[in-house]
């Protein structure tokens, strides 16, 4: 070992060090050294980042070789993150928001044919309550969204709006999120692309890790009869992640998501190689070369190229096919995710496991909460959930664990939210709730009327905005944090019903 590599074997032993004595309150909440919880001192976040040494020595390792720009770091997560979903590619960006831009932009090339080309003035259908970077790269990118109303119980679209909301020669593109982590109903939305010649982008950011199941003969009328990989067959259903289902799928590694790289995001090709070429032109700066950053002349013939009216011979590294943007992320960052990566199986099943212990803590206040149910459940008991009759099922992968207050409690999601802030548990609102009630949408209104389109009059995602707001699932929650959150949630219903 030179003693380049001693010196960095040390600085990397004593980060380890450095990151067991201070990052404690980071930690997974089933890890002995985890930092103990005190009820009403210690603050409970409705999310966070969850790590431990291996994320701050791989950060410090990735710094000390200084690549810097994204690399070899980067290129090994990509292909990490692929084979875990069972998709052709997955392209690092630097956030989700950025994740859907450069999904949806790849589908404004001309390099598609006419018919599924998007270009402004078409349509993209959408839901209308969530949050707005689902649907601010739609108007981004010159397009037109058709916002459909979300059923109340489950966050997400409601599908039978799908066919009010086509226009024919218009719709190009169905772009909706999984919400909360709670898929929404891929089997309907999927039969309504297949029937339309639509693309299918599914915003995942909120669900790495959930699965959508759906009867084997059904499934293989939409082109599917493989599971992911991993995923056990039980041999009557093809069961799939989230985000491997439609045409492209985007993820976000913001710190409260299923994994973090600090700010990061990817965007999925599930099974169209060509995407991943349009997306990674958009993502950097629209060029037309595909070389990785550092490298030259993969296509060797750097200097062979006529496009447009350049002479020819032009370099092919300065050549530019669309109007892109520099959404790169550090490959120090993807250092960390691919620890993270290592991880996210025991983050799942936490996630899942907090959402069932909330869930069955706070049953008997049924009488004031409305319990939101995963997609194509019809009922949840302390023994599971019942389905409904399409032999489709979810299994959820909780972003979040969301209650409704009831028109005839005597509290609102405010006054609830109020209380729970003082009480250091962290909570949020169904983040824009409905989306069209916002100021810039608002605004838009007026400014140009015939900038969005709406189904309906939206009681659905009306009611998400006055009535809902959600606590964590995260893998940080130990069980005394979610008892304590049962205990004062209890205490204050009790209070108002007295």
């Amino acid at each position: 070992m030179s003693d380049a590599e001693k010196l960095k074997a040390e600085i990397l032993r004593l980060t380890a060090d450095y990151s067991k004595l201070v990052h404690q309150a980071n930690r997974p909440a089933d890890d002995p050294a985890a930092r103990a919880f005190v009820p009403g001192q210690t603050p409970i976040p409705y999310a966070g980042r969850v790590f431990t040494e291996d994320e701050v020595t791989a950060a410090v390792g990735a710094t000390l070789d200084f690549w810097l720009t994204l690399g070899p770091e980067g290129e090994a997560f990509e292909k990490e993150l692929a084979a875990l979903l069972g998709v052709k590619h997955s392209l690092l960006v630097n956030s989700g928001s950025s994740a859907n831009l450069v999904a949806l932009s790849a589908l404004t090339t001309h390099k598609l044919p006419a018919h599924k080309r998007l270009q402004p003035g078409d349509e993209v259908i959408t839901v209308a309550a969530g949050f707005p970077t689902t649907v601010a790269p739609i108007l981004q990118c010159g397009a037109i969204p058709v916002f459909i109303d979300n059923d109340p119980a489950t966050g997400n679209a409601r599908v039978d709006q799908l066919a009010q909301a086509f226009a024919a020669g218009k719709t190009k593109v169905v772009m909706m999120a999984h919400t909360l982590g709670n898929p929404f109903d891929l089997g309907a939305v999927l039969e309504f692309c297949r029937e339309h010649d639509l693309w299918l982008i599914e915003d995942n950011c909120d669900a790495l890790g959930c699965t959508y199941s759906m009867p084997i003969a059904r499934a293989k009328t939409l082109g599917f009869t493989e599971n992911s990989p991993g995923l056990p067959s039980d041999g009557t259903h093809v069961t799939r992640y989230t985000g491997t289902w439609g045409d492209l799928s985007t993820q976000s590694f913001y710190p409260p998501h299923h994994l973090t790289m600090g700010e990061g995001g990817a965007v999925n090709i599930v099974n169209r190689p060509p995407l991943k070429t349009y997306a990674e032109s958009f993502r950097d700066w629209g060029r037309d070369c595909w070389c990785a950053s550092g490298k030259d002349n993969t296509c060797n013939k750097r200097f062979g190229w006529q496009l447009g009216e350049l002479p020819e011979g032009y370099d092919h590294k300065y050549i530019y096919s669309h109007l892109g943007y520099n959404l790169k992320p550090l490959d120090p960052q993807a250092a960390i995710g691919r620890q993270q990566l290592k991880k996210l199986p025991a983050f799942i099943e936490a996630r899942k496991r907090n959402w069932v212990y909330l869930r069955a803590g706070l049953d008997d206040l049924a009488g004031v909460f409305d319990f939101s149910l995963p997609t194509h459940a019809t009922g949840w008991s302390s023994s599971g959930f019942t389905w409904d009759a399409t032999g489709c099922h979810t299994d959820c992968s909780w972003f979040g664990f969301m209650i409704r207050i009831k028109p005839t409690a005597p509290f609102s999601h405010s006054d609830l939210a109020r209380h729970l802030d003082g009480e250091k548990i962290g909570n949020r609102m169904l983040f824009g709730g409905n989306l069209l009630r916002q100021p810039v949408f608002v605004q838009l209104r007026k400014d140009r009327p015939d900038a969005f389109r709406v189904v309906g009059d939206l009681p659905g995602a009306d009611e998400l905005m006055h009535t809902a707001l959600f606590l964590g699932t995260y893998p940080g929650l130990s069980r005394a944090m979610l008892d304590y959150e049962i205990e004062m949630i209890r205490r204050f219903v009790r209070d108002r019903q007295t």
